[in-house]
């Protein structure tokens, strides 16, 4: 007769967010929102990291929120590489540093001398306006192309963001504007003098070549980057595994956001579940951020709290197969 055994196995499930956006930049939600929604994901290590800003992060450290999903400091920096805009994201730094401080403010000029271009050449198109209306829809966050997109739109120029981009903002377009952003060494440079870990963050959307990639990936270290996001939304699978080899024989350490600026049907969600991710050096175990390596399971190995989920499986000699 068939007795079937059962075993009860506690899993722990560690989801991770190191890539999320707020209303401070081009986010749609407040950052006390966002750390809500993470929490309600159960993230159990986080970090909001608008473009170019801090303002998002200081509005909500410290909070109750902010220990509930174990927020760290963030930001994601923009800069330039052979003619490439690159985004490196700042993990973990001391956000009271002169070095982080200082690059945040100078991209900050930045973008508002780029808004500037920006809305010339939209005027120069027939658009009037552009750039009051694209500071009123930014409300004080960090301007980029998105607010000129969500301006066109409320004033009927276009019927939806995608036209605004693939006709106006997109890159060839009239208001695709270069900024002057600094190279990728000074960026690397202020997150590590501050204390903090320096991500090379979405590497293949810049749709490099192979070649260029690995170039990318090289300079990056050499400049002192230490991590490459592996996983940012809702990216292929194949894509994943391409960049943990990368990130494994450049021996980097790996991180993993889901890039998240607003809830839609097709978008990312919050959070990443860290089991999804190959073996590696995780970003999670730095001291930077706080993290603790000891455990040899690798469900907690990163050092993170997370929440546990029972299961029950049939084993034993007498389970349905087994042969004895």
């Amino acid at each position: 007769m068939y007795l079937p055994t059962t075993k009860v196995i506690s899993l722990v499930i560690v989801i991770v967010d190191f890539h999320t956006h707020s209303l401070a930049s081009d986010g749609a939600l407040e950052p006390s929102d966002l750390l809500l929604k993470a929490k309600e994901a159960g993230v159990s290590r986080f970090a909001i990291t608008d473009h170019d800003t801090l303002a998002g992060y200081l509005s909500v450290k410290g909070s109750q929120a902010a220990r509930d999903v174990g927020l760290v400091s963030g930001v994601e920096l923009s800069c330039r590489w052979a003619k490439t805009t690159i985004h490196v994201v700042g993990l973990g730094f001391d956000d009271s540093a002169a070095e982080i401080i200082d690059m945040v403010t100078s991209l900050s000029d930045a973008r508002i001398e780029r808004a500037k271009t920006i809305a010339h050449r939209l005027e120069n198109a027939g658009f009037s306006g552009a750039l009051d209306g694209a500071l009123k829809v930014a409300n004080g966050s960090q301007i980029g192309r998105p607010h000129f997109a969500q301006w066109m739109l409320d004033a009927g120029h276009v019927a939806s963001l995608t036209e605004a981009f693939d006709k106006y903002l997109g890159a060839g377009k009239v208001g695709d504007v270069k900024a002057f952003w600094p190279a990728m060494a000074e960026v690397v440079r202020a997150i590590t003098a501050s204390g903090g870990v320096a991500v090379l963050a979405h590497p293949l959307k810049y749709r490099l070549t192979g070649m260029k990639l690995r170039a990318l990936i090289n300079d990056f270290k050499a400049e002192g980057g230490t991590c490459l996001e592996i996983l940012n939304g809702r990216q292929p699978e194949v894509d994943m595994k391409r960049l943990s080899q990368m990130a494994q024989s450049s021996d980097l350490l790996v991180s993993a956001g889901s890039d998240f600026h607003r809830s839609f049907e097709y978008g990312p969600t919050l959070g990443v579940d860290a089991d999804r991710l190959a073996a590696g050096q995780y970003v999670w175990n730095e001291r930077a951020l706080n993290g603790s390596v000891g455990s040899t399971d690798r469900a907690v190995s990163n050092g993170i709290a997370g929440s546990s989920k029972t299961v029950e499986s049939t084993t034993g000699a007498d389970a349905p197969g087994s042969r004895g």
